[in-house]
């Protein structure tokens, strides 16, 4: 059973950097032709793709993120990590890591982590 579970800061100012880790078990990052999603929820916008690392490091984003967000790894400790810069109120969401299958549109998702809150607010 693959399970997945974010952590982070759950509170920042606007124009700071957000950052997320995602810890697997029950499955190795590496392998399996998987990619490796976060996900965000907001009552505004409903249910958003941030962005994705797939089995073999390649990364993708949303655009409307604008180059504001960055995913890396850490196969050492079966982790997967967001950054996203110069937050604003806007990104106030939960967030959530997920897996897909590889290759667009990475979904659907067969497990998720229970996502965490994260308020951007001065």
């Amino acid at each position: 059973q693959v399970q997945l579970q974010e952590s982070g800061p759950g509170l920042l100012k606007p124009s700071q950097t957000l950052s997320l880790i995602c810890t697997v078990s029950g499955g190795d990052i590496t392998t399996g032709y998987f990619a490796w999603n976060w996900i965000r929820h907001s009552p505004g916008k409903g249910l958003e793709w941030v962005g994705v690392i797939a089995y073999d490091g390649d990364t993708d984003y949303n655009p409307s993120l604008k180059g504001r967000a960055t995913i890396s790894r850490d196969t050492a400790k079966n982790q997967f990590s967001l950054q996203l810069s110069s937050v604003t109120p806007e990104d106030t969401a939960v967030h959530y890591c997920a897996r897909g299958p590889y290759g667009l549109p990475y979904a659907p998702y067969d497990y998720w982590g229970q996502g965490t809150p994260v308020t951007v607010s001065s």
